[in-house]
């Protein structure tokens, strides 16, 4: 996985550590992990993915 082009959140901060990166892997899906923690990486599917954010974006706060 050390191929994959990393791409932090735009919401990271710019100095730290504490940053959400994703990956696209072919024929996988979309790769995620911490900045903090780089060799954890959790393959999802494009679907789940929207899903996942979907269900965090119409979240009641």
């Amino acid at each position: 996985m050390s191929d994959l082009r990393w791409v932090k959140s735009s919401f990271s901060d710019a100095g730290g550590n504490n940053c959400v990166e994703v990956a696209a892997v072919e024929d996988e899906g979309i790769a995620l992990r911490e900045s903090d923690s780089p060799g954890t990486v959790l393959i999802i599917s494009q679907s789940a993915l929207r899903a996942l954010l979907f269900a965090v974006k119409s979240r009641d706060t």
